[in-house]
């Protein structure tokens, strides 16, 4: 990770907490700030692996704990994608 999917994260936050706060629509309100927090949330996960990345690179337990951290960051990008698929589907 060099620090591109911190930048990816905060512009999808900007932009879905923006539609959030500018929506009329209670419900489009809601939706949009849902996605708002996932990036958030997503934005401390990667932080979360730089940072054992750069603190715990020649340690073999740390290796082992930010591979298990990719794994769960890439299990709810695919949960956040199928969700969108189906929306979409509608």
């Amino acid at each position: 990770m060099k620090g591109n999917e911190l930048e990816f994260c905060t512009e999808k936050y900007k932009k879905w907490k923006d539609v959030a706060l500018n929506s009329a629509n209670l419900e489009e309100a809601k939706k949009a700030a849902e996605r708002a927090f996932f990036w958030l949330e997503l934005y401390s996960a990667y932080l979360a692996v730089l940072i054992m990345e750069k603190f715990g690179k020649n340690d073999p337990n740390s290796k082992n704990k930010i591979f298990l951290a990719r794994i769960k960051i890439c299990k709810k990008l695919n949960e956040y994608s199928r969700q969108i698929l189906e929306e979409l589907k509608l």
